[in-house]
């Protein structure tokens, strides 16, 4: 019976209905014209871990994504790690330990055992769902999310960038880094695509430039505290999107005094809030 539910559950997954849900974002004509303040798309939710908050529904697997990407437009941010025979795939921690069935470290594990695995949720129960692939994962989006790709330590951007062009997915797709020197790095594999880069204050933003990247590849990450508009209106002014990680002290200061504080950051003109909390947040910027 399990058995049955879970290809059913697969049916539905990739087949969806003859229509595709309001939710689902069509692909950008240009990531470029996409990220721009005050754009159309902002404010914009950003899915920590692909979710993972959800019972029954783990981070980093598909029907996770696709569980919100049915229930708000959305980012997925997602987590790259690369297997012993050199596959990429989603996987957050170091370790498989605390988000799968199997055990050891993420880079001594090959596609082979990974696919035999199943993935948890974050109270640890077990669910029937398995650990893609970056190709599954870039393939499924298309037309109906876009994803900020966090790539794991040790796992190469030039692996990562070259999955994104073979899978023509610059148009929906936003490399995270966090430090100047991998911002570089992104930049020199592909000039097109859009690069999430750490900005704390100007002198992060000044670092950057010298370094030679342009304004319309950067989306600014500025930290997971109570935002600076002086920076935000700074950035905002180089034609540079926010965004603010919630996931964490405010989405609990969230959870604690109404969901009116995710306005607050809007307010002060935040484009795109990573969370943990997307359906809360939705509650306050759907239309």
């Amino acid at each position: 019976m399990k058995k049955a539910l879970y290809f059913l559950s697969l049916f539905i997954l990739f087949t969806g209905c003859r229509t595709a849900p309001r939710t689902y974002i069509a692909e950008p004509q240009s990531a470029f014209t996409y990220f721009t303040p005050g754009s159309a798309h902002f404010p914009a939710i950003s899915v920590h871990r692909g979710g993972g908050e959800i019972p029954g529904y783990p981070e980093n697997c598909l029907e996770s994504f696709e569980y919100f990407a049915r229930k708000m437009p959305c980012i997925i941010e997602c987590d790259i790690a690369l297997s012993s025979d050199s596959v990429l795939y989603m996987m957050h921690d170091n370790t498989l330990n605390r988000t799968t069935t199997g055990t050891g470290k993420t880079e001594e594990r090959d596609w082979a055992y990974l696919q035999s695995l199943q993935v948890k949720d974050n109270s640890g129960t077990v669910t029937p769902y398995r650990i893609p692939s970056l190709d599954q994962v870039l393939e499924w989006g298309r037309n109906k999310v876009l994803f900020g790709l966090d790539v794991k330590r040790g796992t190469p951007f030039e692996k990562v960038v070259s999955s994104v062009r073979k899978a023509k997915a610059e148009n929906y797709s936003m490399i995270i880094t966090y430090n100047a020197t991998d911002a570089r790095k992104v930049y020199e594999l592909h000039p097109g695509l859009m690069i999430s880069v750490t900005i704390m204050q100007p002198d992060d933003y000044e670092r950057l430039r010298q370094l030679g990247i342009p304004n319309r590849n950067m989306v600014a990450f500025i930290g997971v505290n109570e935002p600076d508009k002086s920076l935000i209106e700074f950035l905002h002014a180089k034609g540079i999107p926010v965004i603010l990680g919630v996931l964490g002290n405010l989405d609990k200061k969230a959870a604690a005094q109404g969901n009116k504080v995710y306005k607050n950051y809007i307010d002060l003109g935040v484009d795109i809030l990573s969370t943990d909390r997307p359906e809360a947040v939705y509650s306050v910027i759907k239309p």
